[in-house]
């Protein structure tokens, strides 16, 4: 279940991201990307399919791409088999899509005024798809542009 949390908000200007961690590192997605988290079950595996593509599965009676975050941000999964590891569903250019992580966390609502650029030494695959980072009390929090995100992948496969 996700819980909302509110740091450093300011009234009315605060964006809410849904957080995940991936190999120990905290990630932001904005709330208004994610349609629904789920358990995926079933994959399909697509031939010819670039790394980063899990499979295919059908959700609700849609057929949805998998894709796996950790091969997208060279970073090692925890769980070992994609059916340990949650997923956020997202709909981008009207295509279902499918993002695996190790741990879907809580809502957050931070103020848009403490957004900052990505720092110099972030990972570059990490920058690639980034729109910039929060500093929490305890750690850095990495927002990733799910658009940029999958563009790439497309770019990548039509390659």
């Amino acid at each position: 279940m996700i819980e909302e949390k509110n740091e450093n908000s300011a009234a009315g200007r605060g964006q809410q991201y849904v957080t995940i961690r991936l190999g120990g590192q905290l990630f932001g997605l904005p709330i208004d990307k994610v349609q629904d988290v789920f358990m995926p079950d079933n994959f399909t595996f697509v031939p010819l399919a670039a790394e980063e593509i899990a499979g295919v599965l059908n959700l609700r009676g849609r057929i949805l791409t998998a894709i796996d975050l950790s091969k997208v941000l060279k970073v090692p999964a925890v769980n070992e088999t994609n059916a340990e590891r949650p997923a956020l569903s997202i709909v981008y250019a009207n295509e279902l899509y499918g993002i695996l992580t190790d741990i879907v966390g809580e809502v957050i609502t931070l103020d848009d005024n403490l957004l900052e650029a990505n720092p110099v030494n972030l990972n570059e695959e990490w920058a690639k798809v980034s729109v910039g980072t929060y500093r929490l009390e305890k750690e850095l929090l990495v927002i990733l542009d799910i658009d940029v995100l999958i563009e790439t992948l497309l770019n990548k496969k039509a390659a």
